[in-house]
């Protein structure tokens, strides 16, 4: 809906009524937030769901990642997760995605809107949580935004396991730049001229790995794959600028740990722009 100047307002009100529909008898009540503390946390003792439900659950995750990568990226945590447990979901999993759903439940009407104040300046926010899943990999979140809204965002597992939060960090800073690079490319191609790409950063440790690679190595660090300095290289030929930006307001935070409360009312509007 581009009613409103200078706005763009992206509404899957229908689909999500549709998709809360298609579950057996329904959604009843709502919840405050996509998922709770213990999202990360599993339990082998935990009884796995049967055939029928594993295909529900299947079925609805996939439903609410369609969602999530168009209108609503509140919910990206959450289905990251859910994501990674499609193949053996058990009696907790369904738990998690119930609550998800009760969530849509109550914000069936939410709509992201995007503004752009300077198309010239890209800013990208990138954060880590440290070994949160149960194998003890850290979680990647990152959010471009051109003005207000969250233009793109990303929830992701990371691939391999850190051993400090600062390299969980770093990790997150690589997973996330080929999509600042690719951005950069496809707006020259349409004829945007990007001065700066500015990626905030709350872990100044990594600042400093990211901007001087192996010669801000220190004895915790050095194992750390010479792979994940190519951002280095970046910031010397001046693609990106990374700066500090503090916790408190690092609005990718809201993509690597379930927020509550008044942070995450605050981020969410953030991403949302409601």
């Amino acid at each position: 809906d581009f009613t409103e100047p200078g706005a763009v307002h992206i509404s899957m009100e229908d689909y999500v009524k549709r998709m809360l529909e298609s579950f057996p008898d329904g959604i009843k009540g709502t919840a405050a937030t996509p998922a709770a503390q213990y999202l990360f946390s599993t339990r082998e003792t935990v009884q796995p769901l049967d055939n029928e439900r594993s295909a529900i659950y299947h079925t609805m995750v996939a439903k609410a990642l369609f969602a999530c990568k168009r209108a609503r990226p509140d919910i990206q945590l959450a289905v990251a997760f859910l994501s990674t447990r499609v193949r053996f979901p058990d009696e907790d999993d369904w738990k998690k995605l119930i609550r998800m759903l009760k969530y849509l439940n109550g914000t069936k009407a939410l709509a992201l809107k995007l503004t752009a104040d300077n198309t010239s300046i890209l800013k990208w926010y990138v954060d880590s949580s440290f070994a949160v899943h149960p194998d003890c990999r850290g979680h990647t979140g990152g959010v471009l935004t051109l003005g207000e809204g969250a233009a793109y965002s990303q929830s992701t597992k990371q691939k391999i396991n850190a051993r400090s939060s600062t390299e969980s960090e770093l990790i997150g800073i690589d997973e996330v730049m080929p999509q600042v690079l690719w951005t950069n490319y496809f707006l020259h191609e349409q004829g945007v001229s990007v001065k700066n790409t500015l990626m905030y950063q709350d872990n100044k440790s990594t600042i400093l790995l990211a901007e001087n690679g192996k010669a801000s190595s220190s004895k915790r660090t050095k194992h750390i794959n010479v792979r994940y300095f190519f951002i280095t290289d970046r910031i010397r030929t001046k693609e990106i600028s990374v700066q500090y930006c503090s916790t408190d307001d690092m609005v990718a935070d809201y993509y690597t740990k379930p927020l509550h409360g008044a942070k995450f009312l605050k981020f969410r509007r953030m991403i949302m722009n409601e």
